[in-house]
């Protein structure tokens, strides 16, 4: 009795371990929507015509299949029986391209004749978070890191999280790789709107790679982009993640026949994640009355070009504020002047740097003025007032009061040298000569009723009652079609840009913000999508069902990338002359291939 038993569990055993198992895994349902992972369908078996899910929601590389052996060992009454079993993995590394809750359908494949299919899965993806670092693990998880380029990291550096409304907040972009591994092929540029912050770019001159330190160990770093941020407002403010799409080249943990280690070149898509300032408000106490928001260190000045003149000459009054801080988001404060001093609207001047610590500089307001009138007058002094970053407090310049000596003169000459509105009228159209010469008109004239003109009036508007008929028909129907007024709309807005474009040729940034401007217009005109659709794999999957050639896709998509990156890369005239007609030639292209 005891040896049937005994067989029956080591028969029950081996019928256990002869199943076949094949399963979808992943190290947990819940991702951010910056993370890249892996998701593995394993059989405990060598099987056939492996066929993977689709990947909604997701960008996929791979597949990659590991085959390899497990040994299992059983001992029974004292005898040890040791099988080997042949199991098969198949990997994906998949990014997600949008939040939500996604289902990855089951994967299949052939063992012995017969189909197994893997569970589907549900994966969560979540806002952008911060990426971890791996120190702590085993240098062979390390080595399976940087196999997938985890050990490159994209971060938003920030001068400060708690700066004052209008204190600048710089942002620097930095690209972390290990010394191992290096980094080409910079693409797709998708930086923050900055909503709630006044917004200006440093351009970089050139992209290069230096020595830097990142959680205490030595990378290289290559600085992407440099930000300076005015906060317009107080609260907690959101910066959305900043990303770009690399080529990396990271170890294989392998060595060649020579002991040199192997090396492979991955696709990575990076994003600093969702960072968070919280702006404060500038204090109440002690604020004072005139204050219109200027922040920083400045010096304040009201100068004229002269005191001493004759009535009906001009001179200018400089009022300018120079120095560090928010210099273009205040206004300077206006002269109040006697009334027999005509004062006329300023012209406002700016002579503003922004490095990397902020604005620095000087803006003015020139007024022009002409007295009337002999006499001494007084322009009063003038106040202004900033909220001085260093002290944490108010500060108020006064200007010095300015005395204007008019002299005798004559008061019109000016004034009409300048194209006033003042009406200078000639006594000779006021007053005429009697006319000498009488003119006589025919009392006999044609009836009006019947009159051939009296006719036309009454019958052409009869004529024209369908004609408006018809022309409203057609403007209602014109309404109607919003599709067919967007897409009108917006190839006046392909046209303007280009033309835009063409007149800032030379100014680096206008003219790509304007290529790229048109280049989007042309995409919203002919595929009738929005600019939120416009991801890279969604273009060129539309332009493929509108039939354009893989050669038009390709260059299409080759010039956006190119637009993109060049707003932040050194660009001459000659390749500012050869996109713009490259613009030119494959928009005419492509509007052949999609009628």
């Amino acid at each position: 009795m005891k040896k049937i038993v005994l067989g029956l569990i080591i028969f029950l055993s081996f019928s256990v371990s002869a199943q076949v198992k094949f399963e979808a895994q992943t190290d947990r349902d819940t991702y951010g929507l910056n993370e890249r992972f892996p998701i593995a369908f394993s059989i405990n078996n060598e099987g056939d015509n492996f066929q993977g899910p689709k990947f909604t929601g997701f960008k996929a590389e791979g597949p990659f299949i590991n085959k390899g052996n497990q040994t299992s060992i059983t001992i029974v009454n004292g005898k040890m029986t040791q099988k080997r079993e042949i199991t098969t993995q198949v990997v994906y590394y998949l990014t997600p391209t949008k939040k939500g809750t996604f289902t990855i359908g089951s994967a299949t494949i052939e063992y012995n004749g017969t189909v197994y299919k893997s569970q589907p899965i549900k994966i969560t993806i979540t806002d952008p978070i911060q990426i971890p670092n791996y120190q702590g693990q085993n240098p062979r998880q390390r080595q399976q890191n940087y196999d997938f380029g985890e050990g490159i990291h994209l971060v938003g550096e920030l001068s400060t999280k708690n700066p004052y409304v209008n204190e600048p907040v710089t942002v620097i972009y930095k690209l972390y790789f290990p010394y191992n591994s290096s980094v080409s092929n910079f693409r797709n540029f998708q930086a923050p709107k900055y909503e709630d912050f006044w917004s200006q770019y440093i351009d970089m001159k050139q992209l290069r790679a230096e020595k830097g330190k990142y959680n205490g160990k030595d990378y290289g770093v290559v600085v992407l982009r440099k930000v300076i941020l005015y906060p317009l407002e107080a609260g907690a403010k959101k910066i959305e993640p900043f990303k770009i799409d690399v080529d990396a080249e990271v170890p294989t943990g392998r060595s060649d026949w020579f002991g040199r280690l192997e090396m492979k070149t991955v696709e990575k898509s990076l994003s600093t994640g969702m960072q968070t300032i919280h702006v404060k408000p500038l204090p109440e106490n002690g604020k004072p009355i005139n204050y219109t928001g200027a922040v920083g260190k400045y010096e304040f000045k009201v100068t004229p070009s002269k005191t001493t003149l004759k009535a009906g000459e001009s001179l200018d009054l400089e009022v300018s504020v120079s120095g560090k801080g928010n210099l273009k988001l205040f206004t300077l404060p206006k002269p109040i002047v006697p009334s027999a001093l005509e004062m006329y609207d300023p012209a406002h001047t700016e002579n503003v740097q922004t490095p990397v610590t902020g604005m620095t500089g000087k803006i003015s307001d020139k007024y022009t003025i002409i007295p009337q009138f002999k006499g001494k007058y007084t322009i009063k002094p003038i106040t202004f007032s900033y909220y001085d970053l260093a002290s944490k407090s108010y500060k108020t310049i006064v200007s010095k009061e300015i005395t204007i000596d008019v002299l005798e003169g004559d008061g019109n000459v000016t004034a009409n040298n300048l194209n006033s509105n003042k009406q200078i009228i000639d006594k000779k159209d006021v007053f005429q000569y009697n006319k000498l010469k009488t003119e006589f008109v025919s009392k006999s004239r044609e009836d009006f009723l019947g009159s051939g003109l009296f006719y036309s009036l009454l019958f052409v508007p009869l004529f024209l009652i369908p004609i408006v008929m018809v022309a409203k028909k057609q403007k209602e129907a014109k309404d109607a079609d919003v599709v067919g007024n967007r897409i009108r709309q917006n190839n006046k807005l392909v046209k303007k840009y280009l033309s835009e474009a063409k007149k800032q040729m030379g100014d680096k940034v206008p003219f790509y913000m304007a290529m790229e401007k048109a280049l989007h217009n042309f995409l919203k005109a002919k595929l009738h999508i929005e600019t939120v659709e416009m991801s890279k794999d969604n273009i060129i999957e539309l332009l493929q069902q509108r039939n354009a050639s893989e050669i038009s896709i390709s260059q299409f998509m080759e010039l956006m990338n190119d637009c993109e990156f060049a707003r932040y890369a050194p660009a001459t005239d000659t390749a500012m002359h050869n996109d713009f007609d490259r613009a030119i030639e494959i928009i005419t292209e492509l509007e052949k291939q999609l009628k």
